[in-house]
């Protein structure tokens, strides 16, 4: 009698290396019906069990509808950011999508939370920021945007450690997004950027100082030239 197989274990691991090959393939294909199917086969059951498992993770407690609702929510967002994932980079998509998802359910939390609070205490927050002498001025918008668009292209540069870069993009996220946040000030960034990356202070101190040092360098160049030329050579990198 012949030995009887045994059947093999089905894998645990619902957001491996299949997945990000899909998300390549989908990113760099034309074909609709082939992209359709390889999303609704592959990506989507993967999407849709990393939100699960993040919004049960984080506990989100200020939205205001049921967690099917927000499961979906989250799968839409990282469908929309799909096509910004770069494999070139050495980023595994498991880690990249799931730090889109922890910031988006983050921002939209704060952003609830925001909602929630009474005009008057809204007013006193506002009064305090608005008479209080040592807050340096807002960099004009034009600064601030190009800013933005030089650390999103220099960040590889910037910061070679895949730990260090993903702080830095939670800086930049938060930056970006920053009027769904409430209490804009360094202790309520501090705690929100702990709350994406799970890393220590002292490590989101060492990246946000790499980010603080260039600013200046940002702002003479645009003040002096309209534009911001190549500052790597006088800024290096950390690692």
């Amino acid at each position: 009698m012949p030995p009887v197989k045994k059947r093999k274990k089905k894998s645990k691991i619902y957001f491996g290396l299949p997945v990000q090959e899909a998300i390549v393939e989908y990113n760099h294909s034309d074909d609709i019906k082939f992209k359709h199917q390889i999303y609704t086969d592959i990506i989507h059951p993967a999407f849709m069990k990393l939100a699960e498992n993040i919004i049960n993770t984080f506990k989100f407690s200020y939205f205001d509808y049921g967690f099917r609702d927000l499961q979906e929510e989250v799968v839409s967002n990282l469908l929309i950011n799909m096509h910004k994932f770069d494999e070139t980079r050495g980023t595994k998509a498991f880690s990249y999508f799931s730090i889109i998802a922890k910031n988006y359910l983050i921002l939209n939390n704060n952003a609830n939370y925001k909602k929630l609070k009474t005009h008057d205490q809204l007013t006193v927050l506002n009064g305090k920021a608005e008479n209080d002498d040592n807050l340096n001025p807002s960099p004009t918008n034009d600064i601030f945007n190009k800013t933005i668009d030089y650390f999103d292209k220099k960040l590889e540069e910037l910061f070679p450690s895949e730990n260090d870069r993903h702080v830095a993009e939670s800086i930049l996220y938060l930056c970006k997004n920053k009027d769904s946040i409430d209490n804009y000030n360094k202790k309520a960034l501090y705690i929100m950027i702990r709350e994406m990356t799970d890393v220590k202070t002292s490590k989101i101190t060492q990246v946000s100082n790499v980010l603080r040092s260039i600013y200046p360098k940002i702002q003479r160049e645009v003040l002096n030239k309209g534009h911001i030329e190549d500052l790597m050579s006088t800024t290096g990198s950390i690692g």
